[in-house]
């Protein structure tokens, strides 16, 4: 019967999925703007890891929570709270937001909105969020297993980001040194 193969568990993670999917048309578009205006992307070759680790965490939703799993309706709400931070990151991001590494050579490595209390807030979202959406279905060991699992894969990405933004990072920090000793 249908009803045993599908329910909230696998309605969300076909949601997740199209949300997800819209994301990466933005991120298309930000792409090639950012490489037409000569941005360099680092990391191309690990990227497919990184795409292959999301999707497997939307799979592992869809295929091993049941669908008759319950709900944890305030567990919802945070993970629906959680997204609002995401969206905040993005905005933020604005046209220099894409799911690939690019930097664009003199332009500012972004110390506002959620960048003022963390240095990769986005990362920080992927990651509790990774936890959080399989335990709203009680799948602790699905969200402790995905979690570890994209822990790893965006703590290189990280170091990547990290060393293709390090020469504009350390610009962006220097002029914010110098803008506080002219106030």
């Amino acid at each position: 019967m249908l009803s045993d193969l599908i329910g909230l568990p696998q309605i969300i993670a076909l949601l997740v999925l199209l949300q997800r999917g819209a994301e990466e048309l933005y991120s298309a578009r930000n792409t090639r703007a950012l490489i037409a205006a000569g941005a360099k992307e680092a990391g191309r070759s690990y990227y497919p890891v990184v795409a292959t680790t999301h999707l497997a965490w939307i799979a592992s939703i869809f295929f091993l929570i049941p669908a008759s799993a319950s709900a944890s309706y305030l567990l919802a709400a945070i993970y629906i709270a959680l997204q609002g931070v995401r969206y905040w990151v993005i905005s933020t991001l604005g046209r220099f937001w894409t799911h690939r590494i690019f930097t664009l050579e003199g332009a500012p490595v972004t110390l506002r909105g959620p960048y003022r209390y963390l240095r990769h807030p986005n990362y920080a979202v992927t990651i509790a969020e990774t936890f959080l959406l399989p335990a709203v279905f009680g799948a602790l060991a699905v969200g402790v297993i995905m979690g570890a699992v994209w822990t790893a894969v965006l703590a290189y990405k990280i170091e990547l980001e990290d060393e293709a933004l390090s020469v504009r990072r350390a610009h962006s920090e220097q002029a914010v040194a110098t803008q506080r000793t002219e106030i």
